[in-house]
């Protein structure tokens, strides 16, 4: 169950990021094939300050639990690179993270 977090400056549509943060989640096999499982969500940012040029950005943080080995989480970030890469956005910056959740203080409730 991944927490999918897209940072992004505002001329970016947020549904197309997210649509493709989502299927690389899937592509990559290592949550629930029908995606039922990863949450993404998206934040488009109309202040910002990136360098001295002031570059568009979009900014992926990967949450997932731990137990996932690094060929895993590299793999994870390239799938989600790859995917906002084909979307061909031009002028950017581009980054994505994987970090793991710490379980020891995760707590989530259904309600």
């Amino acid at each position: 169950m991944p927490h999918c977090i897209i940072e992004h400056s505002d001329n970016f549509m947020s549904e197309a990021l997210i649509r493709k943060i989502h299927q690389a989640c899937i592509k990559s096999s290592l949550f629930n094939e029908q995606g039922s499982d990863i949450k993404v969500r998206a934040q488009p940012f109309s202040h910002f300050k990136s360098g001295a040029t002031d570059l568009n950005f979009i900014h992926v943080e990967l949450k997932i639990l731990p137990g996932r080995t690094q060929q895993q989480k590299q793999t994870l970030s390239q799938l989600a690179l790859e995917g906002l890469l084909s979307l061909e956005i031009t002028e950017c910056s581009i980054s994505v993270e994987v970090t793991e959740i710490d379980i020891t203080s995760y707590a989530k409730k259904i309600v």
